[in-house]
């Protein structure tokens, strides 16, 4: 079985030998807490409870139930649990900039638990396409009925991300498998691409220039690939410095792509024809940059993530500028996007999360505190994209899709 499946079924197990032992007491004991870690642990780091910004019981058992299904009293016993280990702190607090700017949430749970439901894209038929890394799985949305369907993928795809094609055909990319592939809208089967080379393992990322050819990501492959859906060539290049990670990719005006670097302090531009490589490095031994955006004049906008901060490249004349976020170097900013005369990104390492909008004609900053679901601060931006009406996000953590709108305060 895949990876993803015995993930699964691992979680199962526990579930049930933690129903099990609480069933014959009411009170968890050194070994019951021990199951709790491994319950939770199964699924991710044990340190995600310990850098917690911490819950009551009610919010703990919130969080569990958009996680993992438990029955009432398992779902109890371990929130009390939590909320007596783990309560409420400001250790992760994040600093908030006020301004005029207001916006509004809209949230959607998907249907399976513990899916990690990330990435998502809104095509200009107003559907929303979303992957379950965990899950195995690709969702549909349709946010004006709520109704969501879920297409289980071919067995280890374990997919990164989805990206849409000219007719709003959902590509995935299989990051434990190395594959990419497309569902058939009309017959509902997938079909599937192979990496042409063993050591490309993981594609990431990706997006498709206005001639539908598929430019991706392969992080830990340190790889950028090319394929042609027509014939399903699939051309594949290197990145020159070693363990650079490529992550985040763009378009540009004319159609080049970037990509940026997790691992190392650079951005990558590829010619469109040949698939060389210019490599730019950025200041700061400490920068990695997890993705990027362009703005309509081809300035290239980064996250700085390991400095906490917001970068700008200039590929006109090379110069790089970089503010620090609100929340300062711990920050980590994650995803970005440019809307509406703004770049947006997110201070992912901090609880409650932030939302920040960066203006670019007074180069000012404000930001918000990202609501969850009653009150629960524990979600992750990995990728934001502009969808028809605002920002489509997700909550990788809690398992939800969301959209983000805005509207200039009223100051009377």
């Amino acid at each position: 079985m895949g990876h993803q499946q015995s993930n699964l079924q691992r979680l199962a197990s526990l579930t049930a030998l933690f129903t099990l032992t609480l069933s014959s007491t009411s009170v968890l004991s050194d070994d019951q807490a021990s199951i709790v870690n491994q319950l939770c642990s199964s699924c991710h780091g044990i340190n995600n409870i310990d850098r917690s910004a911490g819950y009551s019981q009610v919010h703990w058992q919130s969080l569990i139930s958009s996680m993992v299904k438990l029955d009432p009293n398992s779902a109890s016993q371990i929130s009390e649990y939590l909320a007596n280990n783990t309560p409420p702190n400001d250790k992760r607090a994040s600093t908030v900039v006020d301004g005029d700017i207001e916006l509004q949430f809209t949230y959607w749970q998907v249907p399976t638990l513990g899916q990690r439901a990330r990435d998502p894209i809104q095509g200009k038929d107003g559907i929303i396409w979303w992957v379950g890394q965990w899950g195995n799985i690709l969702g549909r949305l349709d946010p004006k009925t709520g109704e969501m369907k879920e297409y289980p993928l071919p067995e280890g795809t374990f997919p990164h991300s989805v990206s849409l094609d000219k007719n709003l055909t959902p590509w995935f990319l299989g990051n434990k498998n190395g594959t990419v592939g497309y569902l058939d809208l009309e017959t509902e089967k997938f079909t599937v691409f192979n990496m042409p080379d063993k050591n490309a393992r993981d594609p990431h990322t990706g997006v498709f220039d206005d001639n539908g050819i598929f430019w991706f990501t392969l992080q830990h492959s340190n790889m950028i690939g090319q394929l042609n859906p027509i014939n399903g060539d699939i051309k594949l290049v290197s990145l020159p410095s070693k363990k650079s990670r490529p992550y985040g990719i763009k378009l540009d005006s004319t159609g080049t792509p970037w990509v940026s670097c997790n691992g190392s302090n650079c951005l990558i531009k590829v010619d469109k024809q040949s698939m060389a490589l210019d490599e730019i490095r950025l200041p700061g031994d400490q920068t990695h940059t997890r993705r990027l955006a362009i703005t309509p004049d081809d300035m290239v906008f980064y996250v700085n993530s390991g400095m906490g901060k917001l970068g700008r490249y200039n590929p006109k004349t090379g110069e790089i500028t970089q503010w620090d976020t609100p929340s300062g170097q711990y920050s980590h900013p994650y995803a970005i996007e440019y809307a509406n005369d703004a770049i947006w990104f997110n201070e992912s390492a901090k609880r409650p999360e932030t939302l920040v909008r960066f203006d670019l004609k007074n180069e000012t900053m404000q930001s918000w505190q990202i609501p969850s679901k009653d009150g629960v601060y524990s979600g992750l931006i990995r990728h934001m994209r502009m969808g028809e009406n605002g920002l489509i996000i997700h909550q990788t953590a809690t398992n939800q899709l969301a959209e983000v709108t805005w509207t200039q305060a009223n100051k009377d």
